[in-house]
């Protein structure tokens, strides 16, 4: 592979997904493998299973991952959708350690952000541009022209007396069983707290539920444009080789 490619890695609560992203086009150049995350989702296992992605791959270069987490200077400081025993762990040094590459760390939702900011439904939008990524819980991105404000976890704002993820996300749409119509309610009241508290210019909506945009999107009403993300389910994979790729050029 050439100099403008590297590997992305998407950790997810329920998959973990890799592949090799051609930096140029933001799109991915070989074809993506997902593996169920393993459970319980560890830190051995899940190094694990990242490992095989990359061995199985060929893979010896730059290396991004996504972790559903907050993660501050390579360490895990939360674990929503993960084994608790992740808190407090480099996750760089694990990931680096299992993986023999140079690896780099970021929020699942921060790396879709910046891709979609980058080669997506926010490229070229000025000002403020919220992503949030619905999915077992709901992951969040707050850019301001373009660039990272990270870690900000909207998915855990109140709403109603909960955690906004356990009524709002598309797990919960599918663990209670709801339709479309039922569940675009519920998010139509998370988002528009989040409208209030941060009068975006623009909401970008993606996780594997983004793929039936047409389904809800339509039905929501907000001051706030609402796009679904382009990139879908690589945005995670895209943005982890960027970052990975950035540290290591600039």
């Amino acid at each position: 592979m050439s100099r403008s490619t590297a590997f992305g890695v998407d950790i997810g609560g329920s998959g973990i997904k890799g592949a090799v992203v051609d930096l140029e086009k933001g799109d991915l150049a070989t074809e993506r493998v997902k593996y169920l995350t393993p459970n319980p989702s560890t830190p051995e296992l899940v190094a694990a299973a990242v490992a095989r992605l990359v061995k199985e791959a060929g893979w010896t270069g730059e290396l991004g991952a996504t972790f559903p987490a907050v993660i501050k200077h390579g360490v895990a400081r939360s674990a929503a959708n993960v084994d608790k025993s992740w808190i407090g762990t480099d996750v760089d040094k694990v990931l680096t350690d299992t993986t023999h590459c140079e690896v780099t760390v970021l929020n699942d939702a921060d790396a879709a952000g910046i891709a979609e900011a980058r080669f997506g439904a926010a490229r070229g939008v000025d000002g403020v541009v919220i992503m949030l990524t619905f999915g077992t819980g709901i992951g969040s991105a707050l850019l301001l022209d373009g660039r990272l404000v990270p870690n900000t976890e909207l998915g855990h704002l109140e709403l109603d007396g909960h955690d906004a993820e356990t009524k709002a996300s598309s797990a919960a749409k599918d663990n209670e069983g709801l339709s479309f119509k039922q569940w675009a309610k519920r998010v139509q009241s998370y988002l528009r707290h989040v409208e209030n508290l941060f009068t975006p210019d623009l909401f970008v909506v993606g996780g594997g539920v983004s793929k039936h945009a047409d389904k809800w999107v339509p039905l929501l009403e907000l001051s706030t444009p609402v796009k679904p993300a382009q990139l879908l389910n690589n945005a995670g994979i895209v943005g982890a080789a960027m970052a990975a790729h950035e540290k290591f050029t600039e």
